[in-house]
C-alpha cells in the first residue's frame, strides 16, 4: 500500500476522526482509540495504518466487535434498497454487481441473510471488492455449515479487509 494523501500524524484528533472515524462501519470509536494510542509516521502509511485499526478491534471487548459486526448492513438487503447504506457501503456492493440482481438472485439474498443471522446471530460479513454476486451468494453456502466462532472471526477478518480497501481508497 501507499502513503496516505492525508497525513494521520499530523492531524488533530478531530481532522483524524472526521477522516478515518467511517473506515470501520459506523464504528468511530477505532480511530479514536488509535488516535488516543498516538500516531507516527509510520501510519501515514495506508497498510500500517490498517494493521494499528485492525489490532485495535482484535484488542477491544467481544461485546465491542458484536456491535462492530452488526454495523454492517446485510448484502443486498433492504437498507439498499431503502438507500440507506453509507456511501462506502453503497459504492461496495454497486461494485458487486448488487444492484444488478435478478428477482431470483435478490430473493436467494434475502433468504441467505435471513438464515445467517438466525443461525449466528449477526449479519454474513464479506468484504466484497474484487467480487461478484454469484461469489457472493456461494460465499453463503460455504460459510452456513460453519460454527459461530469460526464465523464469529471471519466477520472481523472480513472487516478488516473491507476497512484496508476504504484506507486504500483515501
Amino acid at each position: 500500500m501507499s502513503e496516505l494523501i492525508h497525513k494521520p500524524s499530523q492531524m488533530s484528533r478531530a481532522e483524524f476522526v472526521a477522516v478515518f472515524g467511517g473506515v470501520y462501519e459506523h464504528s468511530a470509536w477505532v480511530a479514536e482509540q488509535l488516535w488516543d494510542q498516538g500516531l507516527t509516521a509510520e501510519h501515514d502509511k495506508a497498510d500500517e495504518l490498517a494493521a494499528a485499526m485492525a489490532k485495535i478491534v482484535a484488542r477491544a471487548s467481544v461485546d465491542a466487535q458484536m456491535k462492530l459486526i452488526n454495523a454492517h448492513p446485510d448484502l443486498a438487503g433492504k437498507a439498499a434498497l431503502r438507500g440507506e447504506l453509507t456511501m462506502e457501503s453503497s459504492s461496495e456492493q454497486a461494485g458487486a454487481g448488487l444492484g444488478e440482481c435478478t428477482e431470483e438472485e435478490f430473493a436467494r439474498f434475502q433468504e441467505y441473510n435471513a438464515a445467517y443471522k438466525s443461525k449466528f446471530g449477526f449479519p454474513f460479513i464479506k468484504a466484497v471488492r474484487n467480487s461478484n454476486r454469484f461469489e457472493i451468494l456461494k460465499g453463503f453456502q460455504d460459510r452456513l455449515v460453519n460454527d459461530v466462532n469460526a464465523e464469529f472471526t471471519t466477520a472481523l477478518q472480513e472487516i478488516d479487509k473491507i476497512a484496508a480497501f476504504r484506507l486504500e481508497d483515501l
